[in-house]
């Protein structure tokens, strides 16, 4: 991703939001946390999305005493089900009708072999395909907002991923977890380039942009993720801890991607210095770099594989 030349953004940058209703998922802890918490303090209503209800009571706490006049909920959504995210989307629609802002924030990482309950690799399942299928169960509530926007959370390791798609649930060869997460967070940026055009299709004034944390504490172990490390993970991850910079600051590039005015479709956000790993986001110029036919073909596996659809 290429450097953007847009001056310094900090979250005081942040308009009024007022009026306007956003959704987090994985808003209990970490980035997600750090977002929901901003996004409420400039008067946004704020719904978190998170299936650990303890933590989500925890949650709503830290974020009632962040911003005190703000409206929060948090709602159950456990992405690994399918059954779950369509129960959710029924009930946030039926709560909320309207939606102005989505950030697609939760996910799993580095996590050992395994699947979801529908059977999807673990990775893949919930990064993208439980995104997916929320994403687009919400589609109408996002239509009738003025002007929706939608934030992918994914990765600087994205450029390491591949769509094998005689391989999705990654039971043929060696299992990598690393590669299977990079795998699921370039399933991020191609469904979030597909997801603009097929908005643009049907009128619908949205702005799909991708954003990344750079390397921030709650990408290890540490943090709270979910990764389960290896004895040298753990040494490399604790050496590497030296470089990370906090989760607030892990947020600010997909808190610039949710609220900036001049954000564009395609547009991506990150941290502006040592290669994107760390600093004040910057804004990508360029639209989001896609394979429209990978991106394409993508879309309508996860169609098939979910049975969500866009709506007509």
């Amino acid at each position: 991703m290429t450097r953007g030349t847009t001056a310094r953004w900090t979250p005081a940058d942040i308009p009024d939001l007022s009026g306007r209703i956003a959704l987090v998922t994985g808003g209990n802890r970490g980035l997600g946390l750090e977002t929901a918490a901003t996004l409420a303090s400039r008067g946004a209503e704020v719904v978190i999305a998170c299936r650990n209800a303890s933590a989500a009571t925890e949650a709503l706490s830290v974020l009632k005493a962040r911003a005190p006049m703000a409206q929060v909920a948090a709602m159950d959504l456990d992405l690994t089900r399918l059954s779950s995210v369509r129960d959710f989307t029924r009930a946030f629609t039926a709560r909320h009708g309207r939606l102005d802002i989505l950030v697609n924030n939760a996910g799993v990482f580095g996590i050992n072999q395994g699947l979801t309950e529908d059977g999807f690799e673990l990775h893949f399942g919930t990064n993208h395909l439980g995104h997916f299928a929320m994403t687009l169960g919400l589609m109408e509530s996002l239509a009738r907002s003025p002007a929706p926007r939608i934030v992918a959370v994914t990765s600087m390791m994205a450029r390491q991923g591949k769509i094998d798609f005689d391989n999705l649930d990654r039971r043929k060869g060696k299992y990598s977890k690393w590669q299977a997460y990079s795998d699921s967070k370039l399933a991020n940026v191609l469904f979030a380039g597909e997801l603009q055009r097929r908005m643009d299709r049907a009128g619908i004034p949205g702005t799909a942009v991708l954003a990344h944390p750079g390397y921030a504490a709650t990408n290890s172990p540490f943090g709270g993720s979910s990764m389960t490390p290896t004895p040298l993970e753990v040494m490399l991850l604790v050496i590497g801890s030296a470089f990370s910079q906090s989760p607030a600051m892990g947020a600010q590039p997909t808190l610039m991607g949710a609220t900036w005015p001049d954000a564009k479709p395609g547009m991506v956000f990150g941290p502006g210095r040592m290669g994107g790993m760390r600093g004040s986001p910057v804004a990508d110029g360029q639209r989001i770099p896609t394979d429209t036919e990978t991106a394409a073909k993508l879309w309508a596996i996860s169609e098939e594989l979910t049975g969500a659809r866009f709506p007509a």
